[in-house]
């Protein structure tokens, strides 16, 4: 994930949602380690911040990560789901509710299921859902569990996962979908 975070030119025309599973009892400094290695903006997401583009969210330690209908971020104390808090299900819900098929996903490696029936939800609506391969996940269940739901659209490895993020600005601009099969 964090490759393909760095390979998003400062120009990027979307905002970017990172979910991460950690614990809010230990403080973490993901996005500082990374902002110095990425051309676009890097931060740890705000209640009622508006989305800007070339900018990536990282939903906070016990928050979950929310779009409201105005396309603002809203974080949520409500119960976690599979056992987490932020969950990924929960933000790919909102944001397939309110960008439907403009909707990009990519899931990568986890220990549960968390994200499978958010790719479900964001496929339902007509956006893009890009899982990693397996045998290139550290832990294989997240993606296991989107294929198994019928949720992935493209699997990629790992290299082909930092070529799709090279090439997801360049197709957004052009709304270009012929990549898609």
């Amino acid at each position: 994930m964090f490759e393909m975070l760095k390979v998003f030119p400062e120009n990027l025309s979307i905002g970017v949602l990172v979910i991460i599973h950690r614990n809010p009892k230990y403080e973490t400094n993901i996005e500082e380690s990374i902002r110095s290695k990425c051309r676009i903006m890097v931060k740890v997401a705000e209640e009622k911040e508006r989305i800007k583009p070339a900018t990536a969210y990282f939903a906070p330690a016990g928050y979950h990560l929310l779009i409201e209908p105005d396309r603002s971020l809203s974080l949520d104390v409500s119960e976690p789901v599979n056992f987490c808090r932020p969950s990924i299900d929960v933000t790919m819900q909102s944001v397939a509710d309110v960008y439907g098929a403009s909707t990009t996903a990519v899931l990568l490696s986890g220990a549960n299921q968390d994200g499978a029936k958010g790719m479900q939800s964001i496929q339902q609506a007509g956006g893009l859902c890009v899982v990693q391969r397996p045998e290139y996940a550290e832990i294989k269940t997240m993606p296991e569990a989107a294929i198994a739901l019928g949720a992935a659209e493209l699997l990629l490895s790992d290299e082909e996962l930092i070529a799709f993020g090279q090439e997801l600005n360049n197709h957004i601009l052009k709304s270009d979908q012929s990549w898609r099969n």
